[in-house]
């Protein structure tokens, strides 16, 4: 999967603030994420985040 810096990722269960959109920091084998809702930042192993991604939208794409 093509994630890159800067991405939003829209992931199928929403965080607790009710977001379901990440703004990825950084990327290698973890993934860090930040809530675009709340601004909590996460490490998830790229496995797990992968698996719960639902859309990716770029940097180019949004409006």
């Amino acid at each position: 999967m093509d994630v890159r810096l800067g991405d939003i990722l829209e992931m199928k269960k929403p965080h607790p603030c009710g977001s379901k959109e990440w703004l990825v920091l950084r990327v290698g084998m973890d993934f860090r994420l930040r809530c675009q809702g709340c601004g909590h930042e996460v490490m998830l192993p790229r496995s797990k985040a992968e698996k719960n991604i639902k859309k990716i939208l770029r940097e180019e794409e949004r409006p």
